[in-house]
């Protein structure tokens, strides 16, 4: 009986363990890694780690591999014949941007900002490009939104068998098209913050205002030299491509559009960070009105209370001939006296407006 047990359980952790691998070929996902859980003693839990996405369309090839290793890379450079130079290039991110290739490849590494909390320091994720004739490989050392949100739209039209055809030079542009659609709607979302800081400053939290105003001037500052490095390191990576002709005249077409979104980004940006300067100005500019305002109407009590002291000190002097010294009702003058001309001067300080 424990035999045929053992026998049903192993029949059906290998059909588990089967099933999984042919759900993964329907995305076109390379299993790189599986660990097995126990779960009970009636079966097993197998989670596998995809690292490698590859997609197939007409002839092309587009290869996104996360967190690669030594094996992986070489793997692929084998496939792809890709150079020593290049191949070494991937196996490390690369602190600044960079254009390598050879006579059968183009390599580009951009680093693109990402949204961070309110309060932390922004950050960038860097993407490594190698493009061939017929591929396109992409690098990355982290999980990056826009392109694991591109593997999933690519495995759901997969799934539906309703794909475009797609060459590497399409592929190529849709990448670059999703990466700066989300720097763009990283700076909308920072530009939305910075909407609701300027609704908040004219309604008398202009002291809240000018941390959140250093902060969003900060992550506009990281947008702009983040994208502004992007430009002389992506125009000399189109200039190699349309050099080696891999795609025919059409791509030169794509390149500038590639290029204007880049410049559209950069104009985005910098709209955006002079909005953010002047806030920053004008919200100056009310601390020091409200301050001017605190110390005008400082100086006004000052004003009222100073006659009232030295009418008081004058009248309390012990010395012989002080006014209504022995008078009983000197009290009730010397109040009046100070009531009037505290009264006066706040008639005249409220009809110049200085309280």
């Amino acid at each position: 009986m424990t035999q045929q047990r053992r026998e049903r359980r192993r029949r059906r952790v290998k059909s588990e363990s089967r099933n999984a691998y042919d759900f993964s070929k329907v995305y076109h996902v390379s299993l790189v890694g599986a660990v097995v859980f126990p779960i009970n003693s009636s079966g097993v839990l197998v989670y596998y780690f995809a690292m490698i996405f590859r997609h197939e369309s007409n002839g092309t090839v587009w290869v996104d591999i996360e967190q690669p290793t030594p094996g992986e890379i070489r793997t692929i450079a084998r496939e792809f014949s890709i150079g020593e130079r290049i191949e070494a290039e991937l196996l490390t991110p690369s602190p600044l941007p960079l254009v390598a290739g050879d006579a059968e490849h183009a390599m580009l590494v951009l680093h693109f900002p990402v949204h961070s909390e309110e309060g932390h320091l922004p950050k960038t994720q860097e993407v490594d490009f190698v493009v061939g004739r017929n591929f396109v490989l992409t690098v990355r050392y982290e999980v990056v939104a826009p392109l694991h949100r591109l593997r999933k739209v690519l495995e759901t039209n997969g799934l539906m068998g309703d794909g475009p055809e797609l060459k590497a030079d399409v592929f190529l542009e849709i990448l670059f098209a999703h990466l700066f659609a989300s720097v763009r709607d990283h700076t909308n979302h920072t530009a939305n913050r910075l909407t609701h800081v300027e609704r908040e400053m004219f309604t008398g939290k202009e002291r809240e205002a000018v941390l959140r105003i250093s902060d969003i001037n900060r992550e506009f500052l990281h947008l702009s030299s983040a994208i502004a490095n992007h430009e002389e390191p992506l125009i000399r990576f189109l200039q190699a491509l349309e050099r080696r002709n891999f795609f025919g005249p059409a791509f030169n077409e794509r390149a500038l559009r590639i290029r204007a979104e880049n410049e559209q980004l950069v104009r985005l940006i910098s709209t955006h960070r002079a909005v953010a300067v002047e806030l920053r100005e004008t919200n100056e500019s009310l601390l020091s009105s409200n301050q001017n305002e605190s110390m005008k109407t400082l100086t006004a009590i000052t004003l009222l209370i100073l006659p009232a002291e030295l009418t008081i000190f004058i009248f309390d002097m012990s010395v012989p001939g002080t006014p209504l010294h022995s008078n009983p009702n000197a009290f009730w003058i010397v109040i009046g006296v100070i009531g009037v001309v505290v009264g006066t001067l706040a008639i005249i300080f409220a009809r110049k407006h200085w309280f």
